[in-house]
């Protein structure tokens, strides 16, 4: 891979905003989705590769120091009693002539593969973990990261199951499928749509996090839902059949007469449904007394007068 600041086009002493203002605009230039750039897809790679380098404040000191390399690999720096020439104590190229190296005659070891003890490059895949010693399994690289995005539905929609598209950091933008019943809060993993792997393995996971948002009448109490429903004074006296609304569309709800502002009622079934399948819960609708918005007229509040001399109550008895 090539020089991560040339990638990018920035200089290295280009600070963390410039740098990310960069990838952005060729993140957006080669976006396969979109681009009709040559090889669009291979050069948003290479960029989203650069930008992990230089895009993480521990990396790019890494790679500005050479401890690693532009895929993010480590840097063979050479140790002691293994030199970067052939010499006591060290090992080097195979010798002009075809004679074995030393490396090679030290350990047994014939160009490839052949004789007794350990194949050269079996070695090198213990000391640096690029290989595997043999008939071992290959050791993993690193995968990609996982990105994080949030998205909000109706509360309908979680009850439902509904398709929305999410833009994630990586530039693309997906249609995903949120399953019927969902709760709030719960993540759906994108298998392959995270960070790429600068190392060239599998690319990360998108999490996607799913927020319920707030109803305008309905409240969510575990799998049933709340409503207060405003009632005239007549309605409660005199009792009624009401319109209430619900999510799958409004009902008749009957009122008893004399029913108390307070007073709880139950629509069975008119709740979120069961994520296993097992019935819904329920609508539990409160009842809430409201007088007209006008004052009230001079009989309204001679009745009220009477009722409080002849039928006087105490509805707050119990507070005592």
């Amino acid at each position: 891979m090539r020089d991560p600041y040339v990638v990018l086009g920035v200089q290295k002493a280009a600070d963390a905003a410039e740098i990310k203002k960069a990838f952005r605009k060729l993140a957006k230039k080669y976006h396969p989705d979109q681009s009709t750039e040559a090889k669009a897809k291979e050069k948003f790679a290479e960029v989203s590769a650069a930008y992990e380098i230089l895009g993480d404040e521990k990396k790019r000191a890494a790679f500005d120091r050479g401890e690693i390399d532009a895929e993010g690999k480590p840097r063979f720096q050479g140790f002691e009693g293994f030199g970067a020439g052939a010499g006591p104590g060290g090992f080097g190229r195979r010798a002009q002539g075809g004679g074995f190296d030393h490396f090679e005659y030290n350990f047994g070891g014939r160009p490839g593969g052949g004789g007794q003890g350990f194949d050269t490059s079996d070695i090198f895949s213990e000391l640096f973990g690029a290989g595997r010693r043999a008939g071992a399994q290959s050791r993993s690289m690193p995968r990609g990261e996982d990105v994080n995005v949030q998205v909000t539905v109706s509360l309908a929609e979680s009850v439902n199951g509904t398709k929305t598209r999410v833009s994630l950091p990586t530039g693309r933008t997906l249609e995903v499928s949120i399953p019927a019943g969902i709760e709030d809060g719960k993540q759906i993993r994108l298998k392959g749509q995270g960070r790429p792997s600068p190392y060239g393995s599998e690319a990360g996971d998108a999490m996607v996090t799913v927020h319920i948002a707030k109803h305008p009448f309905l409240r969510v109490d575990g799998r049933d839902l709340r409503l207060d429903l405003p009632l005239t004074l007549y309605e409660a006296v005199l009792g009624a059949r009401v319109t209430v609304p619900t999510l799958g569309g409004s009902v008749e709800l009957s009122i008893p007469p004399n029913s108390n502002g307070g007073r709880t009622l139950r629509l069975r079934g008119k709740g979120l449904p069961n994520s296993q399948g097992s019935g819904a819960g329920d609508l539990l609708v409160s009842l809430r007394l409201v007088l007209p918005d006008e004052p009230a007229d001079a009989q309204f509040v001679a009745l009220m007068r009477q009722w409080q001399s002849d039928k006087p109550y105490d509805p707050r008895k119990d507070l005592a």
